[in-house]
């Protein structure tokens, strides 16, 4: 398959060119923003150990959020780079853009499939 230039590509593909990008296309914001989150989220049923995204969707507000982020990053359990981008993306994008609320339990509750 060759390169294309971006005009050829859109004249190409004009539904997947527009789907890529411009006016009118939708924002998908990933739950699990490092790869070592997404390896360990796909191992929930073996000692999975929660991340700071889980610990965040556990959350009612943003206030419970950035004292978990705060917290997680004083314990020295995410870096300071890592909590300065949670609090980014809870600032600009709010709590639901982590995931779907969870429940206390949930997680066991998965892992026992």
């Amino acid at each position: 398959m060759g390169e294309y230039s971006e005009e050829e590509f859109r004249k190409k593909y004009p539904n997947l060119a527009r789907e890529m990008g411009g006016k009118g296309s939708i924002r998908i914001n990933a739950v699990r923003s490092t790869i070592d989150e997404g390896e360990r989220a796909a191992g929930l049923g073996q000692g999975y150990i929660p991340t700071a995204v889980d610990f965040i969707r556990r959350c009612s507000t943003e206030e419970q959020a950035l004292e978990i982020i705060n917290y997680l990053e004083v314990r020295k359990e995410i870096n300071e780079d890592y909590a300065k981008r949670l609090r980014r993306q809870l600032v600009e994008q709010g709590l639901d853009s982590f995931g779907s609320h969870k429940e206390p339990g949930y997680y066991e509750r998965v892992a026992k499939g």
